[in-house]
């Protein structure tokens, strides 16, 4: 892995902690240069700079951004390319997640989370789209098994992923043969910080997993790397990284 991503240049968004902070630190480890994006966890996204930078000077930078707001996403490209002069590829990893049951929706969630895991993407991928053409980059989007299997009272956030899967089989047909589009679909990885799921919540998931655990944030980040730098003959495909428990619903 080691030097297989030199001279590339990668942007992800929602990158400073958890699981992108996972994703930025095996990219960096691979020879990529990154832009990371946060909105709110500024010293999270500094810190994990500073980390990347001690490794390799002046390989990270940083970018902050309300993805909400659609008109600022095309900034986000901006910048990236003002400081790195390309881009190869575009992580599509921050989301919003939290229950929105039946009869208690509301408009502002419905725009928080569909902006968040699919407005954001579809727009960042189209100020991105002309620029990765140029380097025959890829773009990975950050969905969930629940894209196919839809999470008990998350009912907006499953809509936004199941979009999300459906934006990356349409954008690999829009951007190909220049651009592959492919996304990773986490199970059990991180719970909420929110501890919206119990302990006996959290151990049923467990149990309907095939490997019996939880994954680590690694886990998606080794999926993401395999997108990027080892698959230049897959496209319009959804890996689910969750310990087998797609298959044992």
């Amino acid at each position: 892995m080691e030097g297989s991503l030199t001279g590339k240049v990668v942007l992800v968004t929602g990158a400073a902690r958890r699981v992108g902070a996972a994703i930025a630190r095996r990219l960096h480890a691979a020879g990529a240069n990154l832009m990371l994006h946060y909105r709110g966890a500024e010293s999270d996204a500094q810190a994990l700079q500073a980390e990347l930078n001690t490794v390799r000077a002046s390989s990270v930078a940083l970018v902050q951004a309300d993805l909400l707001n659609a008109a600022g996403l095309a900034e986000i490209v901006k910048n990236t390319l003002a400081r790195f002069e390309r881009i190869d590829a575009l992580v599509n990893n921050a989301s919003t997640f939290y229950p929105t049951p039946m009869g208690e929706i509301t408009a502002a969630q419905w725009d928080d989370l569909i902006g968040s895991n699919l407005k954001a993407p579809l727009f960042l991928a189209q100020a991105a789209a002309p620029h990765l053409k140029k380097t025959g980059g890829s773009i990975v989007n950050i969905a969930d098994i629940h894209a196919e299997r839809p999470l008990k009272s998350y009912v907006v956030y499953s809509i936004a992923k199941a979009g999300l899967v459906g934006l990356t089989r349409t954008l690999a047909r829009e951007l190909g043969p220049e651009v592959r589009v492919n996304a990773v679909a986490p199970g059990p990885i991180l719970w909420p910080e929110d501890n919206s799921f119990d302990a006996v919540s959290r151990q049923r998931i467990i149990s309907h997993t095939l490997l019996k655990r939880v994954g680590e944030p690694d886990d998606i980040a080794r999926a993401v790397y395999y997108f990027i730098a080892e698959a230049p003959y897959v496209t319009g495909q959804v890996l689910a990284v969750d310990g087998g428990r797609s298959v044992n619903l």
